[in-house]
C-alpha cells in the first residue's frame, strides 16, 4: 500500500515512494531501506503511478520514503511539484535526515509558494541510546536542539524497545512536545532487525499515554501500518 488518506486528525493524503538508497543507511532498527533501489527507471515508474492517486482534496500532502526527500529522483520531484501546482496543494510534508539540515532550503525553493514541513527521525533524546542502540550517529545538545526545532516542523520517536526505560520515553515525549509543533510516536514492531520490542513498555505506554491519541500535535502509532502506507 503506497497511498492513503489520513482522516482522523491532521487530515491529509500520504504517499510512500521509492527512492535511491538512504544516504545514512545504518539505523539498526530500519528494514524500510529494503524498499530502496538503484534503478532510477523502476523508481520513477512506481512513483509516478502512485502519485496518480493524489486528489489534492485536503490541500495537504505527505511524502515519505525509505530515507530523505533528497534521495527521491528528480523526475519524481518534478511530478510532485506539477501535482502540487495543479491541485493547489498548500502544505507538503517531507522527511529529511539530520545530515541534510543545511540543505533544507533547496526543497523550500524548489516548491516555492508551498509551506514545507520537514520531519526528522530523532528516535530519542538520549544520545547514548540513539547512537549505540539505534545506530543513529548524531548528538543533540541544547544548541543544536534549537536549530533542529527551528528547521524541522515535526520529530519522530521510536519507543518500547528492549533497553529503553519508562523515564526515557516520558522525557522524549515531554521534550518533543516542548520543542516541536508536532511529534510522531512510533511503537516499535519486531521486523527481523537486531532491535526488539519490549512488550511491558508497550502495555505501560498504552495505559499511560493513550490520551495522546486525542492530541492534535501527536500521532501515536501502535503499528507501522497505522497510516495506511507500508511495504510488506
Amino acid at each position: 500500500m503506497r497511498y492513503s488518506k489520513i482522516l482522523d486528525k491532521n487530515i491529509r493524503e500520504i504517499v510512500l515512494l521509492k527512492s535511491f538508497p538512504c544516504s545514512y543507511g545504518k539505523c539498526k532498527f530500519c528494514n524500510y531501506i529494503k524498499d530502496n533501489s538503484i534503478d532510477e527507471d523502476e523508481i520513477n515508474k512506481i512513483n509516478l503511478d502512485v502519485l496518480k492517486n493524489v486528489t489534492g482534496e485536503f490541500k495537504v500532502l505527505e511524502v515519505i520514503n525509505s530515507g530523505s526527500v533528497f534521495e527521491i529522483p528528480s523526475k519524481t520531484l518534478e511530478k510532485i511539484r506539477e501535482i502540487v501546482r495543479k491541485k493547489n496543494i498548500r502544505i507538503l510534508y517531507f522527511e529529511a535526515y539530520y545530515g541534510y539540515i543545511k540543505r533544507l532550503d533547496e526543497i523550500k525553493d524548489y516548491f516555492d509558494g508551498v509551506e514545507i514541513r520537514f520531519r526528522i527521525g530523532i528516535e530519542t533524546f538520549d544520545n547514548n541510546y540513539r547512537i549505540n542502540s539505534y545506530g543513529k550517529n548524531f548528538v543533540i545538545d541544547k544548541t543544536n536542539l534549537k536549530k533542529i526545532s527551528n528547521e524541522f516542523y515535526s520529530a519522530c520517536f521510536l519507543v518500547c524497545t528492549k533497553g529503553q526505560t519508562k523515564n526515557m520515553i516520558a522525557k522524549d515525549i515531554e521534550l518533543g512536545l516542548t520543542n516541536f509543533k508536532q511529534i510522531t510516536i512510533n511503537v516499535f514492531i519486531d521486523n527481523e532487525t537486531e532491535v526488539k520490542q519490549d512488550k511491558e513498555l508497550v502495555d505501560w505506554l498504552m495505559k499511560n499515554y493513550s490520551y495522546l491519541k486525542d492530541d492534535p500535535r501527536v500521532e501515536l502509532l501502535y503499528d507501522n501500518k497505522d497510516l495506511g502506507v507500508f511495504k510488506q
